[in-house]
C-alpha cells in the first residue's frame, strides 16, 4: 500500500495551511486536501479505475474545491464569520507541539476518510473479486449528500438575506436544524460503504473505520457549537425553543435535540 504514503505527503502538504492559521487545519485546508486527495487516487489508479470510482472522486473534487472556495468568499465577505472565525481561540498562538499534532492528526484523518475508493481500486488492481454495485451505491449516495449540502447552504444564504437577525428554519432546515452537516455526514457514509464490496483486509477496514467515526464526530461537534451558539443568540425566542423541540439537531427523523451537555464532543 505504497500509495498510501504518497496520499498522506499531499494531504500533508495542503493541510500545512494551517500555519498560517490555525482554524485553516480544518476548514480551506481540509477542503483543499479532499479535492487533491480526489485526483491524486484517480491519477494512481488510473489503469484499473471503474466508472463509479470515477464518480466518487468527481464528487469529492467537486465537494473539496466547492468548499474551500465557499469558505475564503464567506471569510472575505461575511462580518459574522470573521467574528467566530477569529475569536481568541482560534487566535491565540498555540505551542508548536500542538501544532505539529493537530497537523499529523489532520493529515491522517484526510487519507483516512478517502481510502475506501482507493482500497477497493487497489484490491480490485490485485484481482479481488470486489463488488462494483458497492461502488454505486456509495457514489450515488456521496453525490446525494453533497447536493443536499449545497442546497442547504443556498437555503440559508438566501433566508439570511431576508433577515439577517432570524434563525434559519425554511426549507431542509424544516427537517433537520443541521442539513449541511447532514450532508456531508451521508457523503461520507457514501463513501465508507464501498469497503463492504472492496474485499477489504482487516487493517483497511482499521484505516477506513477511524477516518468515517473520525469526521461523524467532527460534524457532530460543529453542530454542537453551532447549537451553543444559536442558544445564546435566540434562547430567549419562544419560537426558536419550539423550532429546537421539534427538529432533530443533525439526523433528519432521529430524535436527537441537543448535544449540548455532551463536553465530549467539544473539538
Amino acid at each position: 500500500m505504497s500509495y498510501l504514503y504518497v496520499l498522506l505527503a499531499i494531504s500533508f502538504a495542503i493541510s500545512a495551511l494551517g500555519w498560517i492559521y490555525f482554524i485553516y487545519f480544518f476548514s480551506i485546508g481540509y477542503g483543499f486536501a479532499i479535492s487533491a486527495l480526489s485526483v491524486a487516487v484517480a491519477i494512481i489508479f488510473h489503469d484499473v479505475i471503474t466508472w463509479p470510482a470515477l464518480l466518487l472522486c468527481a464528487v469529492l473534487f467537486v465537494y473539496g474545491v466547492r468548499l474551500g472556495l465557499f469558505l475564503l468568499l464567506r471569510e472575505k465577505r461575511s462580518a459574522s464569520y470573521k467574528k467566530i472565525l477569529y475569536q481568541p481561540e482560534n487566535t491565540t498562538k498555540k505551542p508548536v507541539f500542538v501544532m505539529m499534532m493537530i497537523w499529523i492528526a489532520c493529515a491522517l484523518l484526510y487519507v483516512g476518510q478517502i481510502s475506501p475508493v482507493t482500497f477497493y481500486l487497489d484490491n480490485l488492481r490485485g484481482g479481488l473479486p470486489v463488488n462494483e454495485w458497492w461502488m454505486w451505491a456509495g457514489s450515488i449516495i456521496a453525490a446525494l449528500g453533497v447536493v443536499i449540502e449545497m442546497v442547504a447552504d443556498a437555503q440559508k444564504s438566501a433566508a439570511k438575506k431576508v433577515n439577517a437577525r432570524r434563525y434559519v428554519d425554511t426549507g431542509l432546515y424544516r427537517i433537520v436544524r443541521c442539513p449541511n452537516y447532514f450532508g456531508e455526514v451521508l457523503m461520507w457514509t457514501g463513501s465508507f460503504i464501498i469497503c463492504f464490496g472492496s474485499c477489504c483486509t482487516v487493517g483497511q477496514w482499521v484505516i477506513a473505520s477511524l477516518g468515517y467515526i473520525g469526521i461523524v464526530y467532527v460534524m457532530f461537534s460543529g453542530a454542537r457549537r453551532l447549537e451553543l451558539r444559536q442558544t445564546e443568540t435566540y434562547g430567549n425566542d419562544p419560537a426558536f425553543q419550539a423550532y429546537i423541540k421539534r427538529t432533530p439537531l443533525i439526523i433528519p427523523f432521529v430524535p436527537i435535540y441537543s448535544v449540548a451537555k455532551h463536553a465530549w464532543l467539544k473539538g
